[in-house]
């Protein structure tokens, strides 16, 4: 029995240490995760599988949350994966807010430390890119503040959610205000509340390949190694 182990091994360690270090590397270096959800919507579509960054904030022990090094933290505008404090279910989303911003929301019109979004509507060609059903009940819009710039999507006025109006509230140290770029449809920190800084992840940058599928899953190759806004 214990020749035939050792046959074994030698026959597949190969393959198990290549696995050990893919598993390795996933959990601590950079992990490609799925979309499964439109919150991020129009930045990031159902179907896009996105590339995060492990590395981005800090280094963590592998398959724990334990940092044994930090050497930045989130900044605003950034899009970050991490396990939700409601479910653990892992999330992905954009900071708006960090440790001492007074945020706030009136009718979808966000505010940080008084200074209040600009907007502007998104170019047809644009807009007529992003996959949306019912495309009349929606608005995108580029909303910039405080010097950083995102594609965001609203209901149209008549279809407007209760979420579209939140605090102000203001960001506690070591914890951040995340919202999805699809508003109106998003379980973020309107509703999960803030994310403490353990819980980030990492970085997501950008997507490493995407499948419609509302369309038998063909690949949008124009989404392949596209960077996120």
């Amino acid at each position: 029995m214990r020749v035939q182990l050792e046959n074994i091994w030698r026959e597949w360690r190969g393959f198990v240490v290549f696995i050990a270090v893919m598993l390795v590397f996933r959990s601590a270096i950079a992990d490609w995760n799925q979309v499964p959800s439109g919150s991020m919507v129009p930045s990031i579509y159902i179907g896009d599988r996105i590339v995060v960054d492990k590395l981005a904030y800090d280094l963590r022990i592998p398959f724990t949350q334990v940092s044994i090094a930090r050497w930045a933290d989130p900044a605003r505008g950034d899009v970050v994966t991490f396990p939700s404090p409601a479910d653990e279910k892992l999330l992905v989303k954009r900071v708006v807010g960090i440790p001492g911003d007074v945020v706030e929301l009136k009718d979808n019109e966000l505010h940080i430390n008084g200074v209040i979004a600009h907007y502007e509507i998104l170019p047809a060609d644009v807009s007529a890119s992003v996959p949306i059903d019912d495309r009349f009940r929606y608005q995108l819009l580029q909303e910039s503040i405080l010097g950083d710039e995102r594609r965001i999507m609203l209901h149209a006025p008549l279809y407007r959610s209760s979420i579209g109006n939140f605090g102000p509230v203001e960001v506690p140290a070591g914890h951040f205000l995340v919202m999805g770029d699809n508003r109106d449809n998003s379980r973020d920190s309107r509703i999960i509340g803030y994310i403490s800084r353990d819980r980030i992840m990492g970085r997501a940058r950008t997507v490493a390949f995407s499948l419609d599928y509302d369309n038998y899953y063909q690949p949008r190759l124009d989404r392949f190694f596209a960077t996120l806004p």
